[in-house]
This record gives structure tokens, C-alpha cells and sequence, in this order.
């Protein structure tokens, strides 16, 4: 939470979503207009909340931002369109009601907020980060989460993009003025450019353990899982057998039977 950003928690909690999709509402304080991030799935209840918490500010929602088209983020963006009138903009046309497209270096604003859209392609091929006005807020989507580490969702997620987000992300943090990540699932972040960092070091790591199952006689993802997920609960996965095919993919290796 801060004075102009503020989140509205799904009730979808999950494996992969953790505590729920977080809908972040973002007004400045004595504005009428709203910007929302991410409606969430299909849910009466939660958009009820929502359109709750922008009415508690005074306010009205004017634009709807997608940070990427998996369902727990965007499933309720042709509901949400109806109940405000208020656009939905996105990367994909195919999630779009209403709204333009988004694109790298976009800005969208609304009174007293102005938001930049920063590509950060890797968990989908259509993943946008928005940087707050002030430069001190980052809404990542599931770029980075507030929990764990995401998944890059092969084929349509490419390791060597998420690495280069990674990296733009990590630039980003360098800032002074960058004081905290806001992301899809999980807490806000603070210290952006350790997270960021961390992140990479993960991805590094795992890296390599992929590169030494597959020379060890891993021939499937599911083979690779096995040996290097096995420290994390097996309900996850499948969720892993999709970043490890990322990775195979990214270090030149193809699947055997």
C-alpha cells in the first residue's frame, strides 16, 4: 500500500496464485479518477470489492490496465468494462474491451496519476510492468512476485526475455527513487533492486542445476523436475516442467521420449 496505490485481494488462492490475485486500485488522494490494475478472475464478489474501495476514495475507475492475459489477472476485464464503462488496455488485442493497445514507454494518466508502461516480457510473451508516477512504485505483474519465484510459462514465456526484463527491472531498481515493488501475488516489496537481484541469482542457479541433470541422463522435463524441484511441493510441478522446458529451450536442449 501507499497514499495513491492500494490493493483489492481475489479470492483465488492457489499453488501458483498464492494468497490470490492482488487488483491494485491507484487514485491520488482527493482525485475522482481511478486507474485499476488487473481486475482478476471472473468474480462478482471480488469486482464488487473493488468498485467498494474506489467509491470509498471518492473516486471512479476511468481506465483498466492488464499487466498480462492469464486468467487470474484478466478474466473479469469484459465484466469489469461493463460495470464502469471505464476501458480495458492491454498488450493483446485479444484482452482488450474498449482500450488501445499498451506498448513499451506508453503513459497512461489519470488526474494526479501517470503511470509508464515498461515491457517486461518472459512469464508471458505479453507482460507489461507500469512505473508510478513519482518513479517510486513498480507494478510487476507476475515479473516478480511477492512470494517465491515465477514460473516462465513455455512456449509462449522465453527464458532469454525474462532474463533481459530481469535485468531492465534490475536498472530500474538502481534508481534512488524506486522504493518498492507492487506485484500480481503476494506482499508488496521493499529494496527493490536486492529482490530484483535475487532473482536473477535464482534463475542463474537453476540454470545450472537444469544443465547438469541434463548431463547426468535427464532426457524430459519431467525427468529434470524430478531432480531439481524435488525440494518443492509437488503440487507446483507442472508449473516447473513449463519453466524448465524455458530453460531447455534457452541452453539448446530437445526433449527425448
Amino acid at each position: 500500500m501507499t497514499e495513491e496505490a492500494f490493493c483489492v485481494l481475489a479470492g483465488n488462492p492457489g499453488p501458483m496464485t498464492l494468497d490470490g490475485t492482488n487488483t491494485w486500485i491507484l487514485s491520488a488522494p482527493g482525485s475522482a479518477e481511478a486507474v485499476v490494475v488487473d481486475p482478476g478472475p471472473d468474480d462478482d464478489q471480488h469486482l464488487q470489492a473493488v468498485l467498494e474501495a474506489v467509491r470509498e476514495r471518492g473516486a471512479r475507475v476511468v481506465q483498466t490496465l492488464l499487466t498480462h492475459g492469464h486468467a487470474d489477472h484478466s478474466a473479469a476485464a469484459r465484466h469489469f468494462a461493463e460495470l464502469t464503462g471505464a476501458p480495458v488496455k492491454a498488450l493483446d488485442p485479444a484482452h482488450r474491451y474498449g482500450g488501445e493497445g499498451l506498448a513499451d514507454g506508453d503513459v497512461i494518466r489519470a488526474d494526479g496519476i501517470r503511470l509508464e508502461v515498461v515491457a517486461t516480457p518472459g512469464h508471458t510473451g505479453d507482460s507489461l510492468s507500469f512505473l508510478s508516477s513519482g518513479g517510486r512504485s513498480l507494478l510487476t505483474g507476475d515479473t516478480v512476485l511477492g512470494r517465491g519465484t515465477t514460473v516462465v510459462a513455455h512456449p509462449d514465456g522465453r527464458l532469454d526475455a525474462y532474463l533481459d526484463s530481469l535485468e531492465r527491472l534490475g536498472e530500474l531498481s538502481g534508481s534512488a527513487r524506486l522504493e518498492r515493488l507492487l506485484p500480481g501475488h503476494g506482499p508488496a516489496l521493499a529494496q527493490p533492486g536486492l529482490v530484483v537481484d535475487a532473482y536473477l541469482k535464482h534463475r542463474r542457479e537453476r540454470l545450472e542445476q537444469v544443465r547438469q541433470a541434463v548431463a547426468r541422463g535427464a532426457r524430459t522435463a519431467h525427468e529434470v523436475v524430478a531432480v531439481v524441484y524435488a525440494d518443492v511441493p509437488r503440487s507446483v510441478w507442472p508449473a516447473a516442467e513449463l519453466s524448465v522446458r524455458a530453460q531447455l529451450t534457452y541452453l539448446g536442449f530437445t526433449e527425448t521420449a
